[in-house]
């Protein structure tokens, strides 16, 4: 062979080898491309998992907010609970017996009492107090009458959406004639 012949043969040769390795690397990356597209089945699956994962998410928030919202209003109605309670047993037997102007027994309460400079009182408790002589049979018939049963009783209400729910929370306590109040008064 001449040296243009086999230059030329050559040249040929290699021309075709790399238009068959380009071609190799093109369906080769078509290939490639293929594998990694997404079909729209996958994509929809890939959607309903993060719509349902969103979803609980989202309720799990507003569960949790719902849940602090109450357990917060149950604890100032606890404390308002208390807070007349600890009053009543520094009553005297007098003013026990005396409904009208010591055992209020119709009043409100709010949720922030310092909320009221800035409108936001919250939640308002209704708070009903009660005095009676103890049931037949709870004490002994000769102490009955020398005693008070006290019940002081708070209302309020929550919203679940639109459904109204009515909550209650309730202490009882006894008081005697004799009772703790004459050791800080004497006796009245």
């Amino acid at each position: 062979m001449t040296p243009i012949a086999s230059s030329f043969s050559a040249h040929s040769s290699s021309r075709h080898s790399r238009k068959s390795q380009s071609a190799r690397v093109r369906s080769a990356g078509l290939r490639t491309r293929a594998s990694q597209a997404y079909t729209f089945v996958e994509v929809l699956a890939a959607v309903f998992v993060l719509a349902v994962a969103g979803a609980s998410i989202f309720w799990g928030l507003t569960a949790g907010n719902n849940l602090i919202l109450s357990t917060r209003e149950n604890l100032r109605a606890t404390q308002i609970l208390l807070q007349k309670m600890e009053a009543i047993r520094l009553f005297t037997w007098t003013q026990i017996n005396n409904p009208t102007n010591y055992l209020t027994s119709n009043f409100i309460e709010n949720y922030d009492p310092l909320g009221a400079t800035n409108n936001s009182v919250g939640t308002k408790y209704q708070c009903l107090i009660s005095a009676a002589v103890p049931a037949v049979g709870e004490v002994p018939e000769a102490y009955r009458t020398n005693m008070r049963t006290v019940t002081v009783t708070l209302y309020w209400t929550n919203y679940n959406g639109s459904t109204v729910l009515v909550k209650k929370h309730e202490m009882q306590t006894r008081v005697a004639r004799n009772g703790m109040q004459n050791y800080i008064w004497g006796t009245l």
